[in-house]
């Protein structure tokens, strides 16, 4: 069974930063592509960053420079570090894992961001 799980969300100041960590069980993780996605109250959800299985990396232009993402292929867990947070980061940012072709996703975490 697939499990993605998020932690490290919370509420911080505009200009600060956190970073969020999502662990996987039942994939074979070196070999998924992973990324992070978000959902802010009335919107869509969107990428926000993905890294392959080579560790290439694809930020939305909203966050490039700010956000980082990367992965513990040893520890099955991919990050995102966030810095530079802004107002409208604020949303339920969710994991998400592509293994052979089928979509997995975490249940989510929220980041307050307050100006």
């Amino acid at each position: 069974q697939v499990q993605l799980v998020e932690s490290g969300g919370g509420l911080v100041q505009a200009g600060g930063s956190l970073r969020l960590s999502c662990a996987a069980s039942g994939i074979i993780f070196s070999i998924d592509p992973m990324g992070w996605y978000r959902q802010a109250p009335g919107k869509q959800r969107e990428l926000v960053a993905a890294i392959s299985s080579g560790g290439t990396t694809n930020y939305a232009d909203s966050v490039r420079g700010r956000f980082t993402i990367s992965r513990d292929n040893a520890k099955s867990t991919v990050y995102l570090e966030m810095n530079s947070l802004k107002p409208e980061d604020t949303a339920v940012y969710y994991c998400n894992a592509n293994h052979f072709g089928i979509s997995y996703w975490g249940k989510g975490t929220l980041v307050t961001v307050s100006s």
